[in-house]
């Protein structure tokens, strides 16, 4: 969602923290798997383009707008209801990310939230077409 409207580098660095997401828990879905597909296809990155572990430090300054930090969380929190489970280790790892960027708790659990909806509203929208 909105991933075209990230920097190049920016892209670069959303497929590395989607990394980070992904292994958090220990396992990788195939859901994950292919949610980072889409990513990079929404991205324009080729598909060879592999996710890599992204270090936190300084990812502030690659993500300097709000616009940029929201579409990024966003994102990543998605990517961590991809298999079905919000797991505390990928919670924790969003929540960190947050806070570097500046999103306070209350914040975070807006997004969260709004996440939560859209991913119902998409469930509603299979059950419409398979009815």
């Amino acid at each position: 969602m909105w991933l075209s409207a990230l920097l190049p580098e920016q892209r670069k660095a959303l497929l590395g923290l989607a990394h980070n997401v992904v292994v958090s828990d220990g396992l990788l879905d195939p859901n994950e798997e292919g949610m980072l597909d889409q990513f990079k296809r929404e991205m324009e990155l080729h598909p060879s383009v592999e996710a890599d572990y992204l270090e936190l430090d300084g990812i502030e300054r690659i993500f300097g707008s709000r616009k940029s930090r929201v579409i990024a969380l966003l994102n990543l929190i998605r990517l961590s209801y991809a298999d079905g489970a919000f797991e505390i280790e990928e919670e924790c790892l969003l929540k960190e990310i947050s806070r570097t960027f500046e999103v306070s708790d209350d914040e975070f659990m807006l997004l969260d939230n709004w996440v939560r909806r859209l991913l119902a509203l998409e469930d509603e929208a299979r059950s419409l077409m398979s009815s």
